[in-house]
């Protein structure tokens, strides 16, 4: 093993020399997703805190048809706009968010006792404009039962009577499953981390080398092309896995800056998290490592590869993407599958459930099996001679 220890020691010289791999490796990867992260959740929660404290301005039509209503509406902190002639172009168009007719039949049903009708106009596909529509349904809804429980009162009849079932909600999630939920990305964040982490040196010591014609000479000398190549990925690999912890890190900073009422939010991320993550990540660091040199290998020059590896990054996207809109209950099965095994374990850890150590056992040996599949794939580019030549 002293040829891999030989490159892995020339692979870690010359990038701790270079400072484009220093800066990505060691400061921008570690740090650029985390604060990332924290403005992405400062937004979420600001803008909803910001909403809910606000007036909601509701363009509202034939408010003199129900002056009861809209008192009501407004005492609960709705604030009446004028109508535009068009409600219905005004929604689509963006220019309203939500708009409220009130039918001029409204007070005539209203006093022979029968439902009286009420429109909401609002656009449905528009994510900024559920929440106030949400808000002025809840602003109703109230209103009704609170009509409704008086007519009946006033017909010497109990409330109660209009509800035969009572419904109570126990909500069995813990304060930091909660505190989860504002953290459903953070696995992609760190996966995303380690990638960053490694990806410079995975195209400096593949296409970089053979663009320099300096990866000829070295795989020249009378030593195993699969020790050189394994060099070459312990020390993508370490360099992914230094991202990685200075990125668990930061992330452990940034969580105490987080926006919430709940108080274990900003202990989530806490000494116990990094002292789980890391073991479990050192597989996965291990299979992007190879993975990435594997992809920067195809490459002819360093530009091209860097669009090979970027693209590739994508990749781990599709869990999380898959997780947050096809929520799934996990089974054994899925631990065996890299990216999802280790992201929902770290999601376990994130809720305070308990982990299994048959499914991280799984995960970490798939992985292996998978870095050892690509490794095999990797190895048979490096024993072709073209992958040495640039042209």
């Amino acid at each position: 093993m002293n040829a891999v220890r030989v490159v892995l020691r020339k692979e870690m010289v010359e990038s701790l020399r270079d400072r484009r791999v220093l800066l990505n490796a060691l400061v921008l990867g570690p740090l650029l997703t985390p604060l990332l992260f924290l403005l992405l959740v400062h937004l979420v929660v600001g803008r909803e805190h910001e909403l809910a404290d606000k007036p909601l301005p509701v363009a509202v039509i034939g408010a003199g048809n129900a002056p009861g209503l809209v008192q009501a509406l407004r005492q609960e902190g709705m604030e009446v706009r004028p109508a535009p002639e068009d409600p219905e172009a005004a929604v689509r168009e963006q220019q309203l968010d939500v708009a409220l007719r009130i039918p001029d039949h409204f007070a005539a049903d209203w006093r022979a006792g029968t439902p009286a009708q009420v429109e909401l106009i609002f656009d449905s596909s528009r994510q900024e404009a559920r929440g106030q529509v949400e808000r002025l349904q809840a602003m109703i809804e109230s209103y009704s039962h609170r009509v409704g429980a008086l007519r009946l009162l006033a017909r010497g009849i109990a409330p109660a009577v209009a509800s035969p079932v009572l419904q109570v909600a126990r909500d069995q999630a813990t304060p930091q499953a909660r505190g989860a939920l504002l953290l459903g990305m953070l696995p992609y964040f760190l996966v995303l981390t380690a990638l960053v982490g490694g990806m410079w040196l995975a195209i400096d010591s593949t296409a970089g080398e053979r663009e320099r014609q300096s990866l000829e000479p070295l795989l020249i000398n009378p030593v195993p092309r699969s020790q050189v190549l394994l060099g070459k990925t312990l020390a993508t690999a370490l360099f992914g896995m230094a991202s990685l912890v200075l990125g668990l890190l930061a992330f452990w900073a940034v969580s105490q800056l987080m926006p919430g009422d709940e108080p274990t939010l900003a202990r989530i991320i806490g000494p116990r998290f990094v002292a789980t993550v890391l073991p479990v990540m050192v597989p996965l660091v291990l299979l992007i490592a190879i993975a990435q040199i594997w992809v920067a290998s195809f490459a002819r020059s360093f530009r091209e590869a860097q669009t090979y590896v970027s693209l590739a990054q994508l990749v781990p996207l599709i869990p999380s993407m898959l997780m947050m809109y096809l929520p799934v209950r996990q089974q054994l099965w899925m631990s065996a599958v890299p990216l999802f095994g280790q992201q929902f374990t770290i999601l376990r850890l994130l809720r305070g459930e308990d982990l299994s150590a048959v499914a991280i056992t799984l995960g970490a040996g798939a992985t292996l099996l998978a870095s050892a599949g690509v490794f095999w794939l990797t190895l048979r580019l490096f024993r072709s001679e073209r992958v040495a030549i640039y042209s």
